[in-house]
């Protein structure tokens, strides 16, 4: 664990995250879809998607989420059996295990919860809705994020500031960014939010290599970990 000291702030109005690395675990899927369902290859594969989605900017033709996710597969050397699978085996996607319980400890602690992802919005929000399962399993009843964008809805990939912006309206007229915490899956997170204006904590569950000089308040290898000062 790593954590970096920060002046008094007040505590924050909302918490953001990262979707298919802060609350999810995508490299299991990533894995399974490649020809020898090994990390061996998909550790490989995910890591240049890392990098390719957070060095697009403008989300469009030619740029959509399930574009970059196959010219990642062919960087890496996959054949297009792979991208193919990763979409049929997209329902298997499933949160970390701490992590509906962490969700309900936070909506306990009355934080507004929001998702901003790189991702199309049909595979977006069929994600959101793993996050939000995991939470319902810890409790009764239905169980819902406050907001949630994809790189589809706003038209930007992170790190654009764009992308991290675009779900304020959705919380509401009186979030701006230095009200919100987020938690960032990969390290471009870590500095893209950071230029957003937002606090940011670093839910490094895989052990990532960090990029920059922008430290997150604190890193952690479990959300709970990450997120210990604000709950």
């Amino acid at each position: 664990m790593m954590t970096t000291r920060q002046p008094h702030q007040p505590k924050p109005k909302a918490i953001i995250f990262d979707l298919l690395t802060a609350l999810l675990d995508s490299w299991s899927i990533w894995d399974a879809s490649t020809p020898t369902g090994t990390s061996l290859e998909g550790r490989k594969w995910r890591k240049q998607y890392l990098e390719v989605t957070f060095g697009s900017t403008v989300y469009g033709p030619g740029s959509t989420y399930e574009e970059l996710v196959a010219r990642s597969a062919a960087e890496s050397g996959l054949p297009t059996s792979a991208p193919e699978a990763l979409l049929r085996n997209w329902t298997d996607l499933k949160a970390w295990p701490e992590v509906g319980r962490v969700l309900r400890e936070l909506r306990g602690k009355g934080y507004l919860l929001g998702v901003v992802t790189n991702c199309s919005k049909e595979l977006g929000h069929a994600a959101v809705r793993s996050a939000e399962r995991a939470a319902e399993e810890e409790g009764e009843g239905k169980w819902k994020f406050d907001a949630a964008v994809t790189a589809e809805e706003t038209g930007w990939y992170k790190p654009a500031v764009q992308a991290y912006h675009g779900i304020l309206p959705l919380l509401g007229e009186d979030v701006r960014p230095e009200d919100v915490l987020f938690v960032a899956g990969s390290a471009g997170d870590v500095v893209g939010a950071t230029k957003a204006g937002f606090r940011v904590v670093w839910n490094n569950h895989v052990g990532l290599e960090r990029k920059g000089d922008v430290l997150p308040l604190r890193e952690g290898k479990s959300l709970d970990e990450a997120l210990a000062d604000f709950l």
